[in-house]
């Protein structure tokens, strides 16, 4: 393993724990397992090095919190921690995008809403907060991102929500390309640590398709609208491709579904024919808007179309992209394994996922010994080698990569 895990002399600010809540267990253990290894790599190496190792709370199989929040008959919950916290780096992870888990009320079955998920974080860190070193929470997808600003009459959900948990206790947030970061602004004396699964979209994009020719000629990275611009151009420049851009004309007179419908996509860029084209963004809600962009960019005679989304929660479900795979409109739509994803998913052709549980456990492990995460959040470097060693070798060389 590279030594890049290895801290010389450092040892971890307090013991850590990771209080995973039922919505996240599935990413939190893989997450568990990497930083295990990391650690039993880290006392090889030192051990090796013969340093003196003095105490450092590697001599564990598992960093996971037992902990839940049962629900009463009439909904009530409580966060229950069945071990002591005194005296840790606690980081509690939350997927507020898990709709599959449910409770009963009075009889009947209602599937957990994000405002469920928040508020049995809120428990959690309830039942840590003053007797735990340190609280931290790590939010893939931020609760109410997209309620970021205000428009007219509106609440400041997600800005209330971060001023509500700097107020418990929690000292830092580390989430996933936040909808719009500024939103750290309403706790600007915490930390709000934002990371890009970038390295990650690339390295599935290799192991994916050992085909793509990295140059101007042969790929161009499209941002679907302009909320998105910043992802595009960061992709584009260590890609060393072109950028193009859309943008969206909506009708302002009306209102469907809570926003502008949407009347023609307008594209700003050179041309794409016979090129292969990333569609990077945040997420991918119903898709109707991703659809679109592909469909606009196969009109443009595109080769194919690759789409690249942190976020897949296909609220419209799956039909809409089998018709567009089947259609030859998307090649394949990549995604992380930030969010829930269900089942049937796994089950179509087009589908990539990209694995960010090892980035998570590096950031844990880093945050914990209290050394720099420059590095994690523009992980430039990685992207250059990366493309450099499938430039020189493909698909093989992927297979050597940390």
């Amino acid at each position: 393993m590279s030594n890049q895990y290895v801290f010389n002399d450092r040892l971890p600010i307090a013991p850590l724990k990771l209080a995973a809540l039922e919505s996240c267990r599935e990413l939190a253990a893989k997450v568990n397992d990497h930083i295990v290894s990391f650690r039993r790599n880290d006392t090889e190496e030192l051990t090796r090095r013969k340093q003196n190792l003095q105490y450092r709370g590697y001599d564990v199989d598992s960093y996971l919190l037992d902990c839940s929040c049962p629900r009463f008959g009439s909904g009530e919950a409580k966060g229950v921690v069945r071990e002591s916290v005194r005296g840790t780096d606690l980081f509690v992870m939350v997927d507020i995008t898990n709709h599959s888990l449910t409770y009963k009320m009075a009889g009947y079955v209602n599937h957990m809403s994000p405002d469920d998920h928040y508020q049995d974080l809120k428990r959690i860190i309830g039942a840590c907060a003053s007797t735990a070193h340190r609280i931290n929470v790590i939010m893939p997808f931020l609760y109410e991102s997209r309620q970021h600003k205000r428009t007219n009459r509106e609440s400041l959900d997600c800005a209330m929500a971060l001023e509500e948990l700097v107020h418990m206790g929690v000292s830092n947030f580390i989430t996933f390309d936040a909808h719009d970061p500024r939103v750290q602004n309403a706790i600007p004396l915490s930390g709000l640590d934002n990371f890009m699964p970038t390295y990650q979209f690339v390295k599935a994009l290799f192991k994916h398709d050992k085909t793509l020719k990295i140059d101007k000629d042969h790929l161009m990275v499209i941002s679907p609208d302009e909320g998105a611009m910043s992802r595009a151009v960061y992709l584009a420049n260590n890609l060393g491709v072109d950028m193009g851009m859309f943008y969206k004309r909506r009708d302002y007179s009306k209102i469907i579904n809570g926003r502008n419908p949407i009347v023609a996509h307008e594209f700003l860029g050179s041309s794409v024919e016979g090129k292969t084209v990333i569609v990077i963004d945040d997420m991918i809600s119903s898709g109707e808007s991703m659809l679109d962009t592909a469909r606009e960019l196969k009109d443009r005679k595109a080769q194919r179309v690759i789409v690249c989304c942190t976020f897949g929660l296909f609220t419209s479900g799956f039909d809409k992209f089998d018709e567009f795979y089947e259609k030859g409109y998307i090649d394949c739509v990549v995604t992380t394994n930030l969010n829930y994803r269900v089942p049937e998913l796994f089950q179509r052709e087009w589908y990539v996922e990209a694995d960010v549980s090892k980035y998570i456990a590096a950031i844990v492990n880093s945050l914990n010994h209290d050394v720099s995460i420059g590095d994690a959040l523009s992980p430039t470097k990685k992207i250059q080698k990366l493309i450099s060693r499938y430039n020189n070798g493909g698909y093989d060389y992927y297979q050597k990569l940390v």
